[in-house]
């Protein structure tokens, strides 16, 4: 029997659908889903803590109250008022029923809306909220594990074959036993031709037509393992491992496939984009080097113009810098691997630096003097007027905007946006509410208005979720906050909105300051000593003290010293030496 319906005596009442409860918009946030895997689910059954965690979800914009459809009553079509004879007794009995079915539909609307029904309601969102966390975390771990088993080991994902590793389908086992045993079968044949002093050409054409393919590939092509499929990775593994070795003059290849060997493997790690293997390929060449002559003779070298292409890519320009490392390299045409591998580090090594001074430079902190004027282009959600570009519609591609002028650094918070001016001065629109535009108000602010600031500002940080709260930290070292106040992120020692900009007391008082940055729920910042503090939430450790207490009053980070710069995420906090060369992280694990 349709459940929709109801058969009674003389007829069918009609099609009456089941009440929803009130209707709502799910949009779970990714960032949240960490937090919702601590939660209890036997605390479900207590009534407070399913409206605490649904009162959660509200805050969180996660769950979105709407307006439902109501009660229509259909009543059935209208009996005449006058006839020559009565209505029939079937007229009258479809009439009835019909009234019948609308009285019903109007006592399961009214019935949906006891205590017990709305609590069930809640109940059952809350619980969809921890199943959706719990299945989030399974798949990530599933994922987790299988890129583990398919690293880059020496042996590489030959156990999954075996059945130790995660489970084939038929299709893919067959894909990868037939691409794996092929390749078995090509690096065989490519000894026994060398052993056998009878296929060096074949060889050397097989190794020249892949170097020739792997150079014609766009940059970076293999550098995101993720979206490789899983046989790719293993043949990445299998193939590098048999170029190695062939590359070594202890191998059976001859001269000129030890060279193709070494010149594949090197265009192979510049693809993959990682530091990681083109150190690989260095200590492949100086292990090489050490059992050879330096003479190219033997094989073991390379051609300038491959070391060439890889340099140039490094750079990104098309400046010659072999010549004048390697006199006469150019003229004969070939690099030895140890003066090849010299290069390759010398590069890495100017890189290093260059990237060292960006981050850790002076420059990046101090405010732009020279008052040169700086074009800024926007793009993106202008739906509170963030963009500062009259309307609210969303611009899909960069656009030049003249709303910001004489412009320091640009700052995108949570539906707002902030501009610190070449003179010092700090610029706010969009968003106004809980007073994170910094202006006295909650109102939005469709146009950059100037903050009532007395202090020259170096730089800005804003949150990018939670209700919004801002950090400026002036150029004498002091560190202004405002916004929302939760969770004691301003770091005034209580919880209070803030709609001005208040400069921190307490331990900051006596310290000058060199860098911040606003979290989430939480807040930090790093002193000229090198010392880091951190205040607000204190959930899965991200504050680094040791514990999960929230702290509202800048707390210093005992564990660790000489910090250069800090960043504070959705529920973990990076921290990185004034040298470059340490990173602490302390926080929430996931990858979500």
């Amino acid at each position: 029997m349709n459940r929709e319906h109801r058969m009674v005596e003389g007829g069918v009442v009609g099609s009456v659908p089941p009440v929803a409860p009130p209707t709502v918009k799910l949009k779970w946030a990714e960032h949240l889903t960490t937090s919702w895997l601590a939660e209890d689910c036997q605390a479900i059954a207590l009534r407070d803590s399913v409206l605490a965690l649904y009162d959660r979800l509200l805050e969180n914009k996660e769950v979105v109250v709407v307006a439902g459809p109501g009660c229509v009553m259909r009543g059935g079509p209208q009996l005449p008022d006058y006839e020559p004879e009565p209505p029939s007794s079937a007229d009258q009995l479809s009439h009835v029923n019909a009234l019948l079915a609308s009285q019903a539909a109007l006592a399961r609307s009214t019935a949906a809306q006891p205590r017990f029904s709305a609590l069930l309601h809640k109940r059952l969102i809350v619980l969809q909220r921890i199943y959706h966390a719990l299945a989030r975390s399974f798949h990530q771990g599933s994922r987790e594990r299988e890129r583990a088993l398919t690293g880059n080991t020496e042996r590489g994902p030959t156990t999954d074959l075996q059945g130790n590793g995660a489970s084939l389908s038929a299709n893919e086992a067959l894909v990868e036993l037939g691409v794996r045993t092929g390749l078995s079968l090509l690096f065989t044949i490519l000894r026994q031709g060398w052993l056998n002093n009878s296929g060096g050409s074949l060889c050397s054409e097989v190794l020249g037509t892949a170097v020739s393919v792997v150079r014609a590939l766009p940059p970076l092509s293999l550098a995101v393992e993720s979206k490789l499929p899983r046989v790719g990775l293993a043949s990445l593994s299998q193939l590098t491992t048999f170029l190695a070795e062939t590359a070594k003059p202890s191998s059976p290849a001859d001269p000129t496939g030890r060279k193709l060997s070494a010149e594949l493997l090197l265009g192979l790690s510049l693809q993959r984009g990682s530091l990681r293997y083109l150190l690989e390929w260095v200590h492949m060449a100086l292990s090489a080097a050490t059992t050879a002559a330096e003479d190219t003779s033997d094989g073991t070298c390379i051609s300038s113009s491959c070391l060439q292409e890889v340099m140039n890519s490094l750079a990104q320009s098309g400046e010659c810098i072999i010549g004048g490392l390697i006199p006469g390299a150019l003229d004969d045409h070939t690099v030895p691997l140890y003066q090849a591998s010299l290069i390759l580090m010398e590069k890495l090594t100017l890189l290093a630096c260059e990237y060292a001074r960006t981050c850790i430079g002076d420059s990046c902190e101090e405010v732009n003097e020279t008052n040169e004027s700086c074009d800024v282009y926007v793009w993106g959600s202008n739906s509170s007027h963030q963009l500062a570009e009259g309307t609210q519609d969303k611009i899909l591609s960069p656009k030049l905007t003249h709303a910001f002028s004489s412009v320091q650094q640009v700052e995108a918070g949570q539906y707002c946006t902030f501009v610190v001016h070449s003179d010092g001065g700090v610029s706010a629109c969009g968003k106004g509410s809980y007073g994170r535009l910094g202006l006295g108000d909650s109102n939005n602010q469709p146009s950059p208005r100037r903050l009532n600031l007395d202090a020259r500002v170096r730089r800005v940080s804003s949150s990018k979720g939670s209700d919004g709260h801002t950090m400026a930290l002036s150029t004498s070292g002091q560190v202004y906050t405002w916004g929302d106040g939760d969770y004691g992120k301003l770091g005034h020692g209580n919880n209070v909105t803030q709609k001005y900009p208040r400069l921190i007391a307490g331990p900051l008082s006596v310290k000058v300051v060199r860098w911040v940055s606003a979290g989430y729920r939480h807040s930090a910042c790093v002193t000229q000593e090198g010392e880091l503090y951190t205040w607000g939430e204190g959930d899965y450790g991200r504050l680094g003290h040791g514990d999960s207490t929230s702290r509202n009053v800048p707390t210093l980070v005992r564990d660790i010293s000489g910090v250069g710069q800090v960043v504070c995420g959705s529920a973990h906090t990076l921290a990185l030496s004034a040298d470059g060369r340490t990173v602490w992280s302390f926080g929430s694990g996931k990858l979500y």
